[in-house]
């Protein structure tokens, strides 16, 4: 069944997201972050492919009513992400997204921007006891990884211009000098966006699948 919109307060004003809940109404909480596109079609088939898991999965729209359809718009939209505004956003998101699952601790799982961004929401609240980074990237959100308060699953491209294997090999060293616990993957012969279904120019369907089931599986060993 797919989701619906919703409103969620945030911080004193509104945001929207899109919710998807399994058929028994109430599974494991999971936020999932957007691409730099913004909270476009792609986004809210994975927050239903979720709920078709037993999952409830909510996805903010970090952009606010926004998206883009072309590099260069979802370049200046990625830029001009207010980071203040995004923190108030992702813990808006985890509050009302508590309220629809069916466990205490919530995952988060974002791709490109959103994957950053899933760093950063697991450093903000307590309650996330997992995250799922796609090849995250965003210049300007710096998550302090010693506030992570559960494991991290990283998945990265082979070919990614944008975050090399290098740069995971590096976010990966740098949770586990904070002392937090992280894992990656680097799928080879593959590149950024992998894991989009409606980039027929990126999307490689067999790390796609296999990235989809550790994900699942992360979340399902975590989330109690």
């Amino acid at each position: 069944m797919p989701g619906t919109m919703v409103s969620f307060p945030s911080n004193g004003s509104t945001t929207q997201g899109y919710l998807a809940t399994p058929a028994s109404g109430k599974g494991p909480g999971v936020l999932v972050i957007q691409e730099w596109w913004g909270l476009v079609g792609h986004i809210k088939s994975v927050c239903d492919r979720f709920a078709a898991e037993g999952f409830s999965a909510l996805a903010p729209d970090m952009y606010h009513g926004e998206t883009a359809s072309e590099p260069d718009g979802a370049g200046k939209l990625f830029m001009a992400l207010n980071i203040g505004q995004a923190e108030k956003d992702l813990r808006g998101a985890a509050a009302f997204l508590a309220q629809h699952s069916s466990t205490a601790r919530l995952g988060v799982v974002g791709f490109c921007m959103g994957g950053q961004l899933a760093l950063f929401a697991g450093t903000l609240n307590p309650d996330v006891g997992a995250v799922v980074n796609f090849y995250g990237i965003h210049p300007n959100v710096k998550p302090d990884y010693t506030r992570l308060s559960g494991p991290v699953l990283g998945l990265f491209a082979e070919k990614d211009g944008f975050v090399t294997p290098q740069v995971a090999k590096d976010t990966d060293a740098a949770i586990k000098k904070a002392g937090k616990r992280s894992e990656i993957h680097i799928y080879p012969n593959v590149d950024h966006a992998f894991f989009n279904d409606e980039r027929p120019d990126a999307y490689d369907k067999a790390a796609a699948d296999d990235a989809w089931r550790r994900t699942l599986a992360h979340f399902r060993q975590n989330l109690t």
